[in-house]
Parts: C-alpha cells; sequence; structure tokens
C-alpha cells in the first residue's frame, strides 16, 4: 500500500478505491511527474475532500481532483501542452455561482475552451437549487463537486474570473483577471437562482466572445 496514502484514515474499500485511481493517474502520467508527487497529490487531494457529503463518491472525487491539479501543474511546467485557453472561475463556496459559470462556458465553447472552477473556502456539496436550475437548460451539474483553489490551478489559467471572494485569490502577472458582481445563489429562493443563471450565462458568452472570437 502507498506510504502518503496509508497515513490517512480511511475504511478499507475506499482505500482500494483509492488505490485503482493512483495506478490510473501513474499510467496517465508516466514520464511527466514521479510516482512520489502523484502520490502526494492523491493524499493532499483526500484530505481536502474528506468532508464532502456524498461519502460513496469520495474516491471519484479525490481521482478527478488530482488528475485536475495534474494537469495544470504540468501545464504550468510547460511538461503538458495547452491546446485550448484555460479559464478558471473562483467564489467562496465553489457550489454555486463558480460552478454555473464553468458549466455554462463549458457548454457554450464546445471544446473551445478548457474550463476549471474552485472555491475560496469550498462547501460540502452543490447547492440543490442551482443543479435544478441548471437542469432546466439541460446541463447535468449533478456530478461535480466543491474544490478548495490551488496554486498550480490558478497559474495554469488564462483568465481568473471571481465572484465574491474578494483577494483571496494570487494575482499572477500576464493572466486576465476579472470579478463579477454577482448576487450569492445562497441567499436566494429557487427563481432568484435561475436570474443568477441567466446573469451568469449573458457575462459567459461576452467572455467567451473575447477569449475566442468567432
Amino acid at each position: 500500500m502507498v506510504t502518503q496514502l496509508r497515513e490517512l484514515e480511511v475504511d478499507a474499500i475506499t482505500r482500494g478505491h483509492l488505490q485503482k485511481g493512483l495506478e490510473s493517474l501513474r499510467d496517465e502520467f508516466a514520464g511527466i511527474f514521479s510516482p512520489e508527487t502523484i502520490e502526494r497529490f492523491m493524499a493532499e487531494s483526500l484530505d481536502a475532500l474528506r468532508d464532502s457529503r456524498l461519502k460513496d463518491f469520495v474516491p471519484l472525487f479525490v481521482h478527478r481532483f488530482a488528475r485536475e491539479r495534474l494537469r495544470a501543474l504540468g501545464q504550468v511546467e510547460g511538461t503538458i501542452t495547452k491546446q485550448v485557453p484555460e479559464v478558471l472561475f473562483v467564489c467562496v463556496q465553489n457550489a454555486g455561482r463558480s460552478q454555473m459559470a464553468a458549466a455554462l462556458l463549458d457548454h457554450f465553447a464546445d471544446g473551445r475552451v478548457h474550463v476549471r472552477s474552485a472555491g475560496s473556502d469550498p462547501s460540502d456539496r452543490i447547492n440543490p437549487d442551482v443543479i435544478v436550475a441548471m437542469s432546466e437548460l439541460g446541463i447535468d451539474i449533478g456530478k461535480e463537486f466543491p474544490k478548495p483553489m490551488t496554486d498550480e490551478v490558478v497559474q495554469a489559467a488564462d483568465a481568473v474570473i471571481t465572484m465574491g471572494c474578494g483577494d483571496a485569490c494570487p494575482i499572477y502577472p500576464g493572466k486576465r483577471y476579472e470579478d463579477w458582481v454577482v448576487d450569492d445563489p445562497t441567499e436566494a429562493d429557487l427563481d432568484g437562482v435561475r436570474r443568477i443563471r441567466d446573469d451568469i450565462a449573458e457575462r459567459v458568452r461576452r467572455l467567451l466572445d473575447e477569449t475566442v472570437p468567432a
């Protein structure tokens, strides 16, 4: 059993799923990162997501989170080539605004942009009304999960869009930074969430036109 994962207290079934995820990442990133680096990212990602309410999906979330972080690190270090512009959306909980923005941009861009989202103080689940409001547009974010903002993800982004998280996001030269003043879905009912969704959709369309002109 891997050393760093062994030091974290998880049950045997979860540990088995994590081991399979680790082996998958080792295969994917062979020759790019050392096994020790990949294991460290898995362990850190598990520690960051251990409070998720969706306990049955934690190993899957950990694998996905570690994979995104490793890809971002590879882009920063130049060992993984960027195929399209990278956009990062950040809000406080990564449970509403940034999740909607990321899903909408991914939907509108149709592969022309790669999107990530994060939270300065992530929640333990996606806002249920946000899931409903997005499903009304045919966009399923029910399998997404709040995740913390990490340095390599910020560094890998070409554009960083913040919503309500103040100065929590580090500033790196050569990037586009915008702060969108958007209402918080946690303070709204479902109709209010729909209005926030539509507001974000208009902003996302403009961002896409500016990032990848037709």
